[in-house]
């Protein structure tokens, strides 16, 4: 498939022709993101009302997490290369995560958050180069982006099931407020446990494990055995994410621009819904049309919705930034994924994933530091404001959507 122009067949996948283990990972990511987004969400306004605690130190936090289970999705991925084996290093992962976010109840300082967070995302981690290496190598490369995109639909309408309901645990326990209380955040933090613990036995009971006949060489931190595209691929990916720092930063814009609790709330709500909702037509699209033509039209959406973020004055332009923000992360997350899988051999899918995660969230480190750093500064410099980190991440989403051609059509064999 030409991952520059349109793809090679015109033949369109349905979703009922989508294999078991797709819809298994599907319904567990689903249960996760209801579990995780009741609480990930309100931990930027935990941290910023009930804690007190600065941007910089939360764009520490987000991006060490990041960071964490980048780090381990590389060796991840290779492992279950090298074992031939993805499912029950998925369903560790998920476990892992499961059992670590309950401790958040306990937190008082936001060093127990960041522990939390910390064994939050190894679990995530060492899931998700094995998950995604599971569907790639589960249905034909004329589902590919069918299958991640609807595996997408399904992980953000879990989204927004867990930002409903974590909506109403806020307006019965403290109404309109624009504080968020420790002990609504606890209540929220207990009912996060139960889809968590589905999701967990969901996987485990539920998909078949596809085995890796190939065995790969131990692993070397050398990516000389890839594609060229794949490659330059990732350099486009790098320097995106440089300037796409923690979402909890529009989260606290959306709170200075006077949205209470529930208001930002709501607006997750928006934009969970939109996302899930595109996901799915835009990885069946990306399947007949080529994936490029998505990820530029997205990368260059996600351009205009930061450069909003940064001349915002008003609550009401926020919930509109939002739903356009959905629409990008449902043109492009499923897609991108999808990309991965068709420039890679499928013997090197895990690694490929993980390589591909790590390459991101090891961006996400410093582009949450510089996003916190630019809002408020450091020491005695007071920063740019609220507007500076979000006009940084429009620049260089613009310097990534000037690559990305250059990358995808740079010489090389195409080894899917």
């Amino acid at each position: 498939m030409s991952v520059s122009g349109a793809p090679a067949t015109t033949e369109r996948a349905s979703v009922r022709s989508l294999p078991r283990n797709v819809w298994v990972v599907t319904i567990t990511s689903f249960l996760t993101d209801i579990s995780s987004e009741m609480v990930l969400n309100l931990l930027p306004l935990f941290l910023a009302g009930s804690l007190g605690v600065k941007t910089n130190v939360i764009g520490l936090i987000e991006g060490i997490a990041d960071a964490t289970a980048s780090l381990l999705k590389v060796f991840s991925g290779w492992w279950s290369d090298r074992l031939g084996s993805r499912k029950w290093l998925a369903v560790t992962g998920y476990g892992l995560s499961a059992v670590a976010k309950p401790f958040l109840y306990f937190a008082t300082a936001w060093s127990g958050v960041l522990a939390v967070r910390f064994a939050d995302r190894v679990g995530k981690g060492i899931r998700t180069a094995p998950r995604d290496a599971l569907v790639a190598s589960t249905v034909h490369e004329r589902q590919r982006g069918l299958a991640f995109g609807l595996h997408r639909a399904g992980d953000t309408a879990g989204a927004a099931l867990g930002l409903v309901l974590a909506l109403i645990v806020v307006l019965l326990a403290q109404g309109n407020q624009v504080t968020l209380a420790r002990d609504t955040f606890q209540t929220v933090v207990l009912l996060s446990v139960i889809p968590a613990a589905l999701a967990v036995l969901v996987l485990a009971l539920g998909v078949h494990e596809v085995p890796v006949r190939e065995k790969r060489a131990p692993v070397r931190l050398t990516l000389r055995g890839f594609d060229r595209r794949y490659r330059l691929f990732l350099l486009a990916i790098v320097v995106f994410t440089l300037g796409n720092s923690a979402d909890a930063f529009l989260i606290l814009r959306a709170n200075t621009l006077g949205l209470s609790v529930a208001g930002v709330m709501g607006l997750l709500i928006v934009f969970n819904v939109v996302y899930s909702l595109v996901s799915e037509p835009a990885g069946a699209l990306s399947d007949r049309v080529g994936r490029q033509r998505l990820l530029l039209s997205g990368w260059l959406l996600y351009v205009a919705v930061y450069l909003g973020f940064a001349l915002a004055n008003a609550a009401w332009q926020v919930w509109l930034l939002y739903g356009l923000y959905g629409v990008y992360y449902g043109l492009t997350y499923g897609v991108s994924k999808a990309l991965v899988a068709d420039l890679v051999p499928r013997a090197q899918l895990g690694t490929a994933y993980g390589v591909y995660d790590a390459a991101v969230g090891l961006m996400a480190l410093p582009a949450s530091l510089i996003a916190g750093v630019l809002w408020q500064g450091l020491g005695s410099w007071n920063g740019l404001g609220a507007s500076a980190p979000f006009a940084f991440g429009a620049i260089m989403a613009l310097l990534a959507t000037a690559l990305l051609p250059l990358a995808l059509r740079a010489p090389g064999e195409d080894a899917a």
